[in-house]
């Protein structure tokens, strides 16, 4: 009897055998691009600082590079670290009908293996797109019951990095393509505590999951066999990590409809959660021209039900809380005109006409927009000022979702922003012109750690 990874494992290998259509070829240079954008920014910042002394024997061997650290490690060590990096400032990309963020795992595991088995930028931004098919896929068919108590990019985030690394090893083996799948599903791991307390858990669950997916990958390639039904089976993944899952959205449309083609790519640097208040709150302070606290009585966001709970702090402490602080970010955007990285440094966390604000809000769950979970993120902002007049705005989606995706252009500022500071504007400048070339060169051509 046919599995669902016997139809996953048939789509990569007939994937192997065609040319990616231009359109997926172009989204998966512009999520490689917006992975290194949120990577290096990462690179300067706990976890992953404190990831790098802590595996210092490691560091130095192996091919697999350490972008921002100036050196290299073995795959798996390489994907840890990477995958943790990208993940630590909140600009990674998200699949919404998976409430995923699937660049992280899955780029930070295929970057690993393409440089230690010296392929080609073609044949990394074809792993790439394999890992995000498989996936994206996965993560839609056990959601929404899943993000009750799991976090996506830490569990399903496995299936795409073995996926891309599977593809790296032997894009033409089905059997290995099988199973690393099911041996990552049981890899598969990340619980939503983390990241509704203080700690540096969340940032780490991209990480596991990249190194997962790498060492299941390495494991199949090799002969080591996993369980055919790991995923629909009695006590298999959907079983014990969800409700009921729908496992025909896992091979619908494989090969056909490209899910990377339909990326969520941020524009604020925090919990994707708050982007439609965020871009209400933004629509709302362009209309007022200017905007000052004290002239504001009430700031009313009516959103989705899981965006409260998960961003619902009124009194976050640290940059990681104040990120996951719908309240924060939102008077954020209304007092500064973003939310980028430096609305989390301490200058703006400790602002009293900030935490004045904040304490003006007031959050509502609303059931139609609740029900609409996870494909539709909507909010609606409504402003009452000191002289009783009232502005209200509906953000539908959030820009950078598919219905009003960020240009190349809008990309390529964000990769400005966040990598100038770390590598220097003519380095960043140089790598950002070779990524959009990536199918064109060799990976070494990126020159990623200083030779």
């Amino acid at each position: 009897m046919s599995t669902i990874l016997d139809t996953l494992a048939e789509y990569a290998r007939h994937e192997a055998q065609r040319e990616l259509p231009e359109e997926v070829l172009h989204s998966a240079k512009r999520a490689v691009l917006d992975w290194f954008a949120a990577l290096y920014p990462g690179t300067r910042v706990a976890p992953a600082t404190l990831l790098v002394r802590a595996h210092f024997r490691e560091l130095g061997g192996g091919k697999s590079s350490l972008p921002g650290f100036k050196t290299t490690a073995f795959p798996a060590t390489a994907a840890w670290i990477n995958g943790t990096a990208s993940h630590a400032v909140e600009f990674d990309d998200i699949f919404r009908d998976a409430v995923y963020h699937p660049g992280v795992p899955t780029v930070a595991a295929a970057l690993a293996v393409a440089e230690d088995e010296e392929r080609s930028g073609l044949e990394l931004l074809r792993a790439v797109t394999v890992g995000y098919e498989i996936s994206t896929r996965i993560g839609a068919a056990v959601q929404p019951a899943h993000y009750k108590f799991f976090h996506t990019t830490g569990t399903v985030g496995a299936f795409g990095s073995a996926a891309a690394a599977a593809f790296l090893f032997d894009p033409a083996d089905k059997g290995t393509m099988h199973h690393a799948l099911a041996t990552a599903a049981s890899f598969a791991a990340g619980l939503q505590q983390a990241f509704r307390s203080e700690s540096m858990t969340k940032a780490l669950h991209g990480g596991h999951a990249a190194a997962a997916g790498v060492t299941a990958a390495k494991a199949a390639a090799y002969g080591i066999t996993g369980a055919s039904d790991m995923l629909e089976g009695e006590v298999g993944f959907g079983a014990a990590l969800g409700d009921a899952p729908v496992w025909s959205r896992a091979t619908e449309g494989l090969g056909e409809h490209y899910n990377i083609t339909r990326i969520t790519q941020k524009s604020h640097g925090c919990c994707g959660h708050t982007f439609a208040a965020i871009d209400a709150a933004l629509a709302l302070r362009h209309e007022l021209k200017i905007v000052e606290a004290s002239r504001i009585r009430t700031i009313e966001v009516a959103t989705y039900q899981t965006a409260i709970e998960v961003t619902g702090n009124f009194a976050p402490r640290s940059a990681h809380q104040a990120r996951f602080s719908l309240p924060y970010v939102v008077c954020q955007a209304l007092l500064h005109g973003s939310v980028r990285l430096d609305a989390f440094g301490d200058t703006r966390l400790a602002d009293p006409a900030a935490r004045g604000l904040m304490s003006r809000v007031r959050l509502h769950s609303d059931p139609s927009l609740s029900a609409g979970f996870p494909s539709m993120r909507a909010a609606r902002v409504r402003i009452t000022l000191d002289d009783g007049r009232a502005l209200e705005h509906f953000s539908p989606y959030r820009k950078g979702d598919p219905e009003a995706p960020l240009s190349d252009a809008e990309l390529n500022d964000k990769f400005e922003e966040l990598v100038a500071p770390v590598i220097g504007l003519t380095q960043a400048l140089h790598l950002r012109e070779k990524l959009w070339r990536l199918d064109t060169i060799e990976l070494a051509e990126l020159r990623l750690v200083p030779t």
